[in-house]
């Protein structure tokens, strides 16, 4: 129990002390009017409460990911907890800060634009490819890892019959209509309180847990199994575990969802709040399911077989009725159901606001939203036939690979602005190091290469693109649009 309270006092910890010194290298400005304001058009440019759109956002980034995630991660051992902290306070938070600051300053531009703006068109082109694909992935992972759940729940829990086909048509059809309906009708009336069921979830089963008389949160484990591998599976920890644990360390999805907060804050000040503060939210629940995983099956071996058994959501299941009961377990179960059923809408959501910029098609009137979005819930509904562990696997590959051109442009922003650039550039480096090799190393997504050969070359590759971004941007003091178009203050810089 200490270690995993102290993993959580860290995450806490980072937010005030490293949090504000990244608020403070970027340079707010309070004065300054954000898009919410400027841009305010009643259907995705709306300005809404601090509290509200915090939550919204820890809702729209928290999908099955840091729980499924932490779950498979748990099987490499409390190695995992690890990399949550420091990816999640170093890597992940600055990678959401700077996605949701940056288009901010940028009009609530989509990343594939602030990309574009920092790292030149060639890069906005292969980022709105790669979104698209990756929201998609998402998407499409987000509507059947809900509707095999929730067909799991009625099927044993109700004593009903309801085919998975149907579940997936009636999310299919919600996410339509959350999809193109104004953001402050659905998402910023309902999804506060589905926040408040997540955080009831969340601290109902570490609270379980740790009362239980038959479980013990992280018990059985020494110091010195946190930095050892004991995947039953001789799975290499490098650099897998990296792609296994993406949204409750760091996950380039997010970057596709903190310019729709973005459009809604009210003032700058609120950015370490709504953006920082959201994956440090995230990275607690990853915590608690990495450590419910570790600690409810007494072993890593029988963590494995019931991952084996169903995947893990059946880890899901048989955590949550198991500590919980019957009537706790339903409310457990429907906060973990609703995780990635509020990312999959604001990923479609996400997808049609990137295509309407590309096209630079205005999303006012209904039917150029419809125009948008039709099309990507047609492909959508094709790729959900593919099977789930396929696009998983594409879906943590792509996800990390769009974090690393995030942190690249985030980069890229710092140093034409003479900024302490290194606190991107060194997360930045690394997951580059960690996607590049996957991809050589993987035998299924890539080429099959020797692990050290694999490394080597991303290595070189992470310290080629290294030294092309500082040369390419290094004291170009480019101005924001926002700066551009209309200057309002001057900023509060470090």
């Amino acid at each position: 129990m200490l270690w995993f309270l102290t993993c959580v006092a860290a995450l806490i910890g980072g937010y005030f002390i490293y949090g504000a010194f990244i608020e403070k290298v970027f340079g707010i400005n309070t004065k300054r009017q954000t898009p919410a304001h400027t841009k305010a058009d009643g259907v995705d440019y709306v300005p809404m409460s601090t509290k509200k759109v915090y939550l919204v956002q820890l809702l729209n980034i928290a999908g099955v990911g840091p729980i499924f995630g932490p779950i498979m991660g748990a099987l490499y051992g409390p190695a995992a907890m690890l990399w949550i902290v420091i990816g999640c306070i170093f890597a992940g938070a600055v990678h959401d800060y700077f996605s949701g600051m940056l288009s901010v300053r940028n009009g609530g531009a989509s990343v594939p634009t602030i990309t574009g703006r920092y790292l030149g068109n060639g890069a906005k082109h292969f980022m709105n490819i790669f979104a698209i694909v990756l929201l998609l992935l998402v998407g499409v992972v987000f509507v059947s890892a809900p509707a095999g759940m929730i067909t799991n729940l009625v099927n044993d829990q109700m004593g009903m019959s309801m085919s998975m086909t149907t579940m997936v048509v009636v999310i299919f059809a919600y996410y339509i209509i959350a999809t193109i309906v104004p953001v402050d009708k659905i998402i910023g009336r309902f999804y506060p309180l589905f926040g408040a069921l997540l955080i009831f979830m969340s601290v109902g089963l570490i609270t379980a847990v740790a009362l239980s008389s038959e479980h013990q949160v992280m018990g059985g484990f020494e110091i010195s199994d946190m930095f050892t591998n004991m995947n039953p599976n001789d799975l290499p920890l490098w650099p897998a575990l990296f792609i296994t644990i993406a949204c409750g360390a760091i996950s380039g999805f997010h970057a596709t969802q903190s310019p729709l907060m973005a459009r809604c804050m009210e003032n700058e000040k609120n950015g370490r709040f709504v953006f920082y503060g959201a994956m440090i939210g995230e990275g607690v629940i990853a915590l608690i399911w990495c450590a419910l995983a570790l600690s409810f099956f007494g072993s890593i071996d029988s963590l494995a077989e019931a991952v084996k058994n169903g995947g893990p959501g059946n880890v899901v299941y048989s955590a949550s009725f198991g500590l919980l009961g019957v009537f706790g377990g339903v409310l457990a179960f429907l906060g973990v159901v609703i995780l990635p059923i509020t990312s999959g809408d604001t990923a479609f959501r996400s997808s049609r606001l990137i295509l309407a910029e590309y096209f630079n098609m205005e999303q006012k009137t209904l039917r150029n939203r419809l125009l948008m979005a039709l099309p990507l819930f047609v492909i959508g509904g094709i790729l959900t036939q593919v099977d789930f562990g396929i696009i998983w696997r594409y879906f943590g590959f792509a996800n990390q690979t769009t974090a690393v051109m995030m942190l690249w442009t985030a980069s890229a922003y710092l140093l034409r602005h003479n900024k302490m650039h290194w606190i991107t550039t060194v997360p930045a480096i690394f997951m580059t190091t960690v996607v590049i090799t996957f991809i050589l190393n993987n035998a299924t997504l890539g080429f099959g290469l020797p692990m050290q050969l694999s490394t080597i070359l991303g290595i070189v590759a992470s310290l080629s693109i290294t030294g092309y971004v500082i040369k390419k941007s290094k004291g170009k003091g480019e101005t924001d649009l926002a700066d551009e178009e209309k200057p309002q203050g001057k900023a509060e810089t470090a």
